[in-house]
C-alpha cells in the first residue's frame, strides 16, 4: 500500500473507511462486499404499516473458534431479532440456531451461533438469516421480513494437519485503517487465522466503537471467512464498556486465557492484564489483575503437561505484555515472576508480544532461553505485521514494517 494512499485519523469517517477497504485486494480474499439487504420493519402503534426505519445487519458475520468439527459465527443487528445460520458443503440445506433452557435465542441484537458436527478439512458455504421482532407480547409475537447476509465460506482444519500459518497484529489503538494498511503488505501469504495480540483500542466505550474500529474492518478484509483470536491487552481492560468486551467474541471455556492445537503447534494464549498495580488510583479499587495472573500461572503449568499436546513440535505463546524488554512496570515484572519460570521449565519455543510500541526480535540470551518477538506500535513507521508459518521441518517468522521493509526474521528448525 502506497503511503500516500493512507487514510488519516482526521479523515477516518465511516464512508471513507469502507471505501478504502473495498478497494483493497487483500490476501486474495474473495469476499463479496455488497451491502446486506435492508428490509422495512413493521412499526408498533401505527396500524401495522412499514416504518421508515430499516432493519439490517449492523455487521457482516465473523468467525470465532474454528476447529475440525465446529465454528462459532457472530453478527450484530440494528434491532432485536431472531437469527439463524443456513449452511452446507455444497448447498444451504442445513440450519442451526442457538437454544438453551428450552428457548431459541431471540429478542437480542448480538447473535452468537455455533455450528457443530462439521467434517474436518471441508469447505462450507453459509449465510446469516435474521428477522426482526417488532412486537413481543404474551401470545402476540410479530416478526418483520427476514434479511440475509451475503454468502460466505470457511474451511475446517484437517485432522492432524502438518502445517499451520497465521498473521499477528498488535497495538492498533483505535486506528481501523491500519488493518488494511498492514494486511496489504502480506501479498499472497496464505494464513489460517489472524491473532489480534492486544490493544486494538485505547479504551472501551460502546458497541459502535467495537463495530467501527474492529469488527467492520476485519469482516471487510477477512473475518467472515477466516477466524481471528481477540487477545486482550491492557487497554482492553479500560473504559465503561470493558466488562462487556467478552460478549462479542468466543473463547475456549469462556476464559481470556486458553490453549489449542493446530498443525504442529501448541498455541498458548495468556491475558497479561493491566500494566500498573491493582491499587493504582486510575482503577478505582475495582480490579484484581494480580490474582487473575496468578490463576493463569497455575493453569499454565497444568496445560503444558497435558498429554494431548505432547506430540506438538512447537510451543508458541501469544501474550500482550512481554516478560522482558518492556521496562520495569508492575505488569511486566509480575508476568516475568509468574510465567517466565514456567516457560523455561517446559521449553516454550517462542513468545510473541506487543505493548512496548518498539518492534524487535530478541533471540535467546542469559535472561531467557527462548526468543521474544515484539511487534511495533500504532504510529506510521512503527506499525508491523507478523507472519508465522510452521510445518514438521521448521517454524518461520517474519516481521514487516508498514513501509514494506522486513525488519526481523526468526526460524526454528
Amino acid at each position: 500500500m502506497n503511503k500516500n494512499q493512507k487514510i488519516s485519523p482526521e479523515n477516518n469517517g465511516r464512508r471513507g473507511f469502507i471505501g478504502k477497504l473495498s478497494k483493497a485486494a487483500i490476501m486474495g480474499a474473495s469476499l463479496p462486499l455488497n451491502p446486506v439487504i435492508a428490509m422495512p420493519t413493521i412499526s408498533e402503534g401505527n396500524g401495522g404499516g412499514p416504518s421508515e426505519d430499516l432493519f439490517e445487519l449492523s455487521t457482516a458475520p465473523y468467525l470465532q473458534n474454528l476447529t475440525e468439527s465446529s465454528v462459532t459465527i457472530l453478527c450484530i443487528t440494528n434491532a432485536k431479532a431472531h437469527s439463524w445460520i443456513e449452511f452446507g458443503p455444497k448447498t444451504l440445506n442445513l440450519r442451526t440456531e442457538t437454544h438453551s433452557d428450552g428457548f431459541v435465542q431471540a429478542n437480542n441484537s448480538l447473535h452468537k451461533i455455533q455450528l457443530c458436527g462439521l467434517q474436518a478439512h471441508t469447505t462450507y458455504k453459509y449465510r446469516v438469516a435474521s428477522r426482526p421482532i417488532v412486537k413481543f407480547d404474551p401470545y402476540d409475537l410479530v416478526f418483520g421480513e427476514t434479511v440475509f447476509s451475503n454468502m460466505f465460506s470457511f474451511t475446517t482444519p484437517a485432522t492432524h494437519a502438518d502445517s499451520v500459518s497465521c498473521i499477528i497484529l498488535n497495538d492498533i489503538h483505535d486506528r481501523p485503517y491500519s488493518f488494511s494498511d498492514l494486511l496489504s503488505l502480506c501479498g499472497d501469504f496464505k494464513y489460517d487465522f489472524v491473532a489480534l495480540n492486544g490493544d486494538m483500542f485505547d479504551f472501551q466505550t460502546d458497541e459502535k466503537q467495537l463495530i467501527d474500529h474492529l469488527i467492520e474492518p476485519c469482516t471487510t478484509l477477512f473475518a467472515s471467512e477466516r477466524p481471528f483470536l481477540m487477545i486482550r491487552g491492557n487497554h482492553e481492560t479500560r473504559g465503561k464498556y470493558a466488562r462487556h468486551f467478552k460478549d462479542y467474541f468466543t473463547y475456549k471455556d469462556n476464559e481470556y486465557y486458553f490453549s489449542f492445537k493446530q498443525g504442529p503447534v501448541h498455541w498458548i494464549v495468556l491475558d497479561t492484564g493491566e500494566d500498573k498495580e491493582d491499587s493504582a488510583p486510575a482503577y478505582g479499587e475495582i480490579v484484581c489483575f494480580d490474582q487473575f495472573r496468578e490463576t493463569q500461572a497455575i493453569w499454565l503449568e497444568t496445560e503444558l503437561e497435558k498429554l494431548e499436546f505432547k506430540d506438538c513440535k512447537y510451543r508458541v505463546v501469544l501474550m500482550h505484555i512481554p516478560v522482558f524488554h518492556s521496562g520495569d512496570w508492575h505488569g511486566t515484572m509480575h508476568c516475568r515472576k509468574l510465567f517466565h519460570p514456567i516457560f523455561e521449565k517446559h521449553g516454550v519455543d517462542v513468545v510473541i508480544s506487543g505493548h512496548t510500541h518498539t518492534y524487535g526480535i530478541h533471540p535467546p540470551n542469559n535472561e531467557h532461553r527462548y526468543p521474544i518477538i515484539i511487534g511495533g506500535g500504532p504510529k506510521t513507521d512503527t506499525r508491523t505485521v507478523i507472519q508465522l508459518k510452521a510445518d514438521n521441518r521448521q517454524l518461520q517468522l517474519k516481521m514487516i514494517r508498514d513501509d514494506g521493509l522486513v525488519v526481523g526474521e526468526y526460524s526454528i528448525d
